[in-house]
């Protein structure tokens, strides 16, 4: 689908157009709502104007429309009234993305997962980390950051890269799951909507011809046709010589399926802050405090002025390799940019919202493994919940989306689906 990334990145979708995500991703650049605050090192935000109740927007038709891409169904680049998961939360449809396939019976596939960490013997593709305590959010950047507030995590197994083509392609044959995007809406559910529109897609991201206002991302998002993990551009397209590249065009269902039948999970935002942060406590990035390491890229974002130029200094206008960029000091590749990462956390303003993850001024305990299993009753008017994704993606820039950094999250629709939205999986001994 699009290549986009999630806050300001990531365009509402209104039947998969914009970024790769069909349901509620986060499209066009990433754009910061409600931020407020003084930004670091001269990092300058766009789009500081509030625009929508989430600082990330979905790319898919179901739930998140691309305001004027399909207007007649989506309300709003982060809200979709008719969306797929807003049909299935009133019972009123049935999608096979909530029940993780469709196709033969699921069957989880053996793993030799379970492994003793003290043993040394590390699952394949998997790196051990530690746990500890942390320092968990920022107070240097976007709103839904804060509060900075100390967090204990248990040890864990992660991948190292995340979730490739190669590697989903394996789970679909096996399985034969069916992908959030490859499923069209139905048109019961979108009286009065172009029966065009109402078409198996996903959000995808094209580059503008130059300069333009980056308050209407609709300029280089859009819906389109075709697209899903298979065809991420559309039809035409294909993962030919990208099996090593990050599956796209997935939503939360879809990374959910993929993990049971992994024998894994999808880590909460906490597990995967702290394995980002890869040992560097209370740093900007993942790789330390220098925004570009020595002069070079740490990995792949956008270099240069989005959504028009691209530098390419990373080498990749899309997506790139896993492993292609330095790991983090736990060993994990792509912790910051390539595609965002789904987590197993509903989405809330800050960290401070669900009484889960920061402990009250007078307590004296510090929260181990926080998760935030509430979604937000705001939202309750919204098909499908929004979950956490982290890490940014290659249409991060400086300039329109500064999170590609660990402390930074984005909410995205649970059947979003965008071209710059991925996942990895981890086990809990």
């Amino acid at each position: 689908m699009l290549f986009a990334c999630t806050s300001t990145e990531l365009p509402p979708i209104i039947g998969n157009g914009g970024n790769c995500s069909r349901n509620g991703w986060s499209g066009g650049e990433e754009k910061t709502n409600g931020r407020s605050g003084s930004i670091p090192n001269g990092y300058a935000l766009a789009d500081p104007t509030p625009t929508a109740p989430s600082p990330a927007v979905s790319a898919s038709p179901r739930t998140n429309d691309l305001r004027g891409i399909r207007p007649s169904i989506r309300r709003s680049p982060l809200h979709g009234e008719n969306s797929i998961a807003n049909r299935v939360a009133d019972g009123t449809a049935t999608v096979a993305p909530l029940t993780g396939f469709t196709g033969r019976p699921f069957a989880r596939r053996p793993s030799s997962c379970q492994s003793d960490p003290m043993t040394g013997a590390a699952p394949k593709n998997m790196a051990w980390i530690p746990g500890g305590t942390f320092w968990m959010g920022s107070e240097d950047f976007y709103p839904e950051e804060r509060p900075v507030h100390q967090v204990t995590v248990d040890g864990f197994w992660m991948d190292t890269h995340q979730v490739t083509v190669a590697e989903f392609r394996r789970f679909v044959k096996d399985t034969g799951h069916v992908t959030t995007a490859e499923i069209a809406p139905d048109p019961a559910q979108y009286p009065g909507a172009d029966p065009a529109l109402l078409v198996p897609g996903s959000l995808v991201f094209t580059p503008t011809p130059g300069p333009v206002p980056l308050d209407d991302y609709t300029r280089w998002w859009s819906f389109t046709a075709g697209a899903d993990w298979r065809h991420p551009e559309g039809p035409g397209s294909n993962v030919g010589g990208r099996e090593r590249h990050p599956v796209t065009h997935v939503s939360w269902f879809d990374a959910r399926a993929y993990a049971e039948w992994a024998g894994k999970d999808l880590p909460t935002e906490a597990e995967w802050e702290f394995a980002a942060r890869g040992g560097l406590d209370r740093k900007p990035f993942v790789w330390g405090e220098e925004h570009e390491p020595g002069g070079r890229p740490g990995g792949n974002v956008w270099q240069g002025r989005f959504p028009w130029e691209n530098l390419l200094e990373d080498g990749y206008a899309g997506t790139s390799p896993v492993g292609h960029f330095r790991p983090n000091g736990y060993d994990l590749s792509d912790m910051a940019g390539n595609v965002w990462e789904w987590t197993t956390d509903y989405f809330t303003v800050d960290h401070s919202e669900s009484g889960k993850n920061v402990a009250p001024t007078s307590s004296c305990c510090i929260p181990t493994n926080p998760r935030v299993d509430t979604a937000r009753a705001e939202n309750s008017d919204e098909p499908y919940a929004r979950r956490v994704i982290k890490g940014g993606s290659h249409l991060c820039a400086p300039n329109y989306c500064l999170r590609y950094r660990p402390s930074a999250r984005q909410g995205d629709t649970e059947e979003t689906s965008t071209c710059h939205i991925g996942f990895r999986c981890i086990i809990r001994p």
